[in-house]
């Protein structure tokens, strides 16, 4: 049997149609029965959403005990009937299940600017937290009901042994457009039910989501409502972990990143008209950060994501972008290699042109997934990050987004 968020101990959670979108879900509740450790890494965008000025409040103690998110309206530039609305989001919640308002994390997302509608998700909330459920398919309907663009829904588990207690985490996400997470409209929420400090676990998913979500695009644009959000119950009973030396500490921060990074992949795979997942690699670079720096500048340039998706070999264009990253970087040192999920071509090695078989690669450039990897040369640090083509039909569909 799959597993799924609903196999975390002392988590309730649901998905229903609350009438905002049409005859699809679009209300998401997932409770922990205890006051939980909470962390987030919000948007960076200036414009933001009114329930992302909300959870940022509420998570100054790093505490929480319950996630509600609408789809289909972001509650974004809504001015004071948005603000409003959230509030009352957070305060329905609260008032039904008992809680402080301050351990409510409130998400949206869909359309920017549109009328919050406030009544209609309120009393999807009265009527849905009495659902509340441990069933598998409760965890499949908040998967489903946090989408908006997406073609699927995004789920992911993981679990490990630790102190003789088997360990569990789960997930969902949702994203497809307006990927380019710079956290400090995608949304992530994991749960577990690891026992760690609050403060800990604020740093162990900055760290984490450095290396996952903030390693990814679709097309350049930071939504106003990027959230990822944990919340660690403690349930499992498991001596509470407070220093990154305690035992259990390590393997909690691999886990995390493993089910970040599968989610993360996920939301790239379904960008917007997206005919390519491609895997960007830097390595032997100076520093970690050097090498986040140059996956970032490439995976992020409009002209090597038009290049793949007219499997057009110019990896003139992959070099030009890294040298817009910001860093020194000397081509004449690097190697890089374009391939597929089997076969790399080597076509630049110590800053020199390869006599590489062009109608070889235009044929590996068919494939649905590439890989360019990068070798600066320069150290022995190296960084992973992933994005999507740029298609035609991502411009049509985002001409014509609200109409």
């Amino acid at each position: 049997m799959i597993k799924n968020i609903t196999n975390v101990r002392g988590f309730k959670c649901w998905g229903a149609h609350s009438g905002i979108k049409s005859m699809r879900r679009d209300l998401a509740i997932i409770y922990s029965e205890v006051p939980a450790a909470a962390a987030a890494t919000l948007t960076q965008n200036k414009v933001q959403a009114e329930p992302i000025k909300i959870t940022q409040r509420n998570l100054a103690n790093n505490q929480a005990q319950v996630i509600v998110c609408n789809a289909g309206n972001a509650n974004a530039c809504t001015g004071e009937q948005g603000r409003l609305g959230a509030e009352a989001m957070v305060r329905v919640t609260a008032e039904m299940l008992g809680i402080s308002e301050e351990d409510v994390i409130v998400a949206s997302t869909g359309l920017i600017g549109e009328k919050f509608p406030t009544e209609e998700v309120v009393e999807g909330i009265r009527v849905n937290i009495p659902k509340l459920s441990t069933e598998a398919k409760a965890g499949s309907f908040v998967a489903n009901a946090i989408l908006t663009t997406d073609t699927f829904a995004k789920e992911g588990f993981v679990e490990f042994e630790h102190e003789g207690i088997t360990i569990h985490m789960g997930g969902v996400a949702k994203g497809s457009g307006m990927i380019h997470p710079n956290m400090a409209t995608m949304l992530a929420f994991v749960i577990t039910d690891f026992d760690i400090d609050k403060n800990l676990l604020q740093s162990t998913l900055r760290y984490c989501v450095d290396r996952t979500f903030n390693m990814i695009t679709v097309d350049g644009d930071t939504s106003t409502n990027d959230m990822v959000a944990i919340l660690a119950n403690g349930m499992a009973g498991n001596t509470k972990v407070t220093s990154e030396s305690d035992p259990g500490f390590i393997v909690f921060r691999e886990k995390l990143l493993e089910i970040l990074t599968h989610l993360a992949k996920l939301i790239v795979s379904d960008g917007e008209g997206a005919s390519k997942f491609i895997e960007y690699k830097v390595s032997k670079a100076r520093s970690e950060e050097n090498a986040r720096k140059l996956v970032r500048a490439i995976s992020d340039s409009t002209l090597v994501k038009t290049a793949m998706f007219g499997r057009d070999p110019n990896w003139g264009r992959i070099i030009a972008a890294c040298g817009n990253a910001g860093i020194a970087f000397n081509y004449k040192k690097v190697n890089l290699m374009i391939g597929d999920k089997t076969h790399m071509v080597t076509v630049l090695e110590k800053g020199n042109p390869t006599d590489f078989d062009k109608n070889y690669m235009k044929k590996i450039l068919r494939e649905s997934h590439i890989r360019i990897h990068l070798e600066v040369n320069t150290g022995h640090e190296e960084a992973v990050g992933w994005g999507s083509d740029l298609t035609t039909d991502y411009v049509l569909f985002n001409s014509v987004y609200t109409t």
